[in-house]
């Protein structure tokens, strides 16, 4: 775009949804949850000990619970509850809100059995960084829907959809002036109909084309009015100096870099961030000293001899890994399906093997709408049955350009 490029941002996440960013890690066991639950239990005996009741059989699928189950049995919480049962209503409300809220799949009726170990314990339930594990999973499913063969778009779409409003004022609806905390409660009562949904995307693009310089926001949380109904916690240096931070986002199996540096204000001088990859990482000095490294290697190599640094990276990473006996994916590993996927170069462009992309594409196949696994894949139908393409994820795809 003409104004630089834009995403959204952990200073986003915190003003618009009031969630930390701060904090310990969302990820954890997947499958084969007696492995890895107190006590050796099996899942669904642990999920009836915690909200107190177990679903039907014909509510439940593999690992998730239909949502419109929670609501009938947890939509009211009894007056005159003791503590326990209010605990056990607390539980399937968190549970609702993380399955169809912030993480909420294409289905948006499906909540996972993965918060088992979060809502177990209430109390540290605001020890997680809640808003960088939800900024990953937007990011994720950004990158996933610029897939061609994707027809839907999953994720905490709240978040989008209110950054979009106060980032771009010509595409905010009129009648929403008054706000209040989190910001993206502004928004509440907006919902269009899907009718004449064909000319208001025609519309929408072509407004996205002529956007201009002056049609985007880049500071529309300075305001007066935002700094009045802003949390005062939001605003602590502990939690603002993560917002500049160039640094990984976690949650489960998804990864995905907060590339803050890359989101600034294309008239300002200089950066002012935190911890920038140009700055500390990708600097002219940092590739003198691993120029300097390679240079003794390789008159290491040629002497018969080997380094210290050369003796860690002796292998050629564009060989194809082994592929070893199978282990369950747990605690934020790597999932079975990365340990079967064919390797792709890391040599960058100047690799002397390069990587060589089947082309044969059917010419128009039909839209394809995956099943929301956190698991880094995206099918593909290709002569009647499913394949599994590379993803697309990790380059920047969540940027807007």
């Amino acid at each position: 775009m003409l104004f630089g490029e834009c995403t959204i941002t952990f200073q986003d996440v915190a003003y618009q949804l009031g969630l930390p960013v701060d904090g310990r890690y969302v990820s954890g066991c997947l499958t084969d949850f007696h492995v890895y639950i107190e006590g050796g239990r099996q899942a669904w005996q642990w999920f009836h000990e915690l909200p107190g009741v177990l679903p039907p059989a014909n509510q439940i699928q593999k690992f998730v619970v239909n949502c419109t189950w929670f609501r009938e049995t947890f939509g009211e919480c009894p007056e005159g509850a003791d503590e326990e049962t209010v605990r056990r209503f607390a539980r399937a409300y968190i549970m609702m809100l993380l399955g169809t809220q912030l993480f909420a799949d294409k289905s948006g009726n499906r909540i996972h059995i993965r918060w088992l170990p979060f809502v177990a314990r209430l109390e540290e339930m605001g020890g997680y960084s809640w808003g960088s594990a939800a900024l990953a999973w937007l990011y994720r499913c950004m990158c996933r829907v610029a897939n061609r063969h994707v027809v839907k778009l999953a994720g905490p779409l709240q978040l989008l959809q209110s950054w979009i409003f106060w980032r771009f004022p010509g595409f905010r609806p009129a009648g929403y002036d008054a706000f209040s905390w989190p910001l993206a409660s502004r928004w509440s009562g907006y919902n269009l109909g899907i009718s004449k949904k064909g000319p208001r995307v025609q519309m929408a693009r072509l407004r996205i084309d002529l956007l201009q310089a002056r049609d985007f926001i880049w500071m529309p949380y300075s305001t007066p009015d935002v700094l009045q109904v802003v949390h005062p916690e939001v605003l602590e240096p502990r939690h603002m100096m993560l917002w500049w931070c160039v640094t990984s986002l976690i949650y489960f199996a998804v990864v995905e870099w907060h590339q803050v540096d890359r989101t600034r204000d294309p008239h300002m001088s200089s950066w002012h961030g935190g911890i920038s990859m140009e700055r500390d990482f990708g600097g002219s000095h940092f590739l003198d000293e691993i120029t300097t490294m390679l240079q003794e290697d390789e008159v290491a190599r040629r002497r018969g001899q080997t380094t210290g640094t050369q003796g860690a990276l002796d292998v050629d990473l564009n060989e194809p890994p082994s592929v070893g006996p199978f282990q369950p994916f747990a605690l934020g590993g790597t999932p079975a399906s990365a340990r079967i996927a064919p390797s792709h170069s890391v040599a960058g462009p100047s690799s002397s093997r390069p990587l060589h992309v089947q082309s044969r594409v059917p010419a128009q196949p039909p839209p394809v709408d995956e099943e929301d696994e956190i698991e880094d894949e995206e099918p593909l139908i290709r002569r009647g049955h499913r394949t599994r393409v590379p993803p697309r994820c990790g380059m920047g795809l969540h940027l807007f350009r």
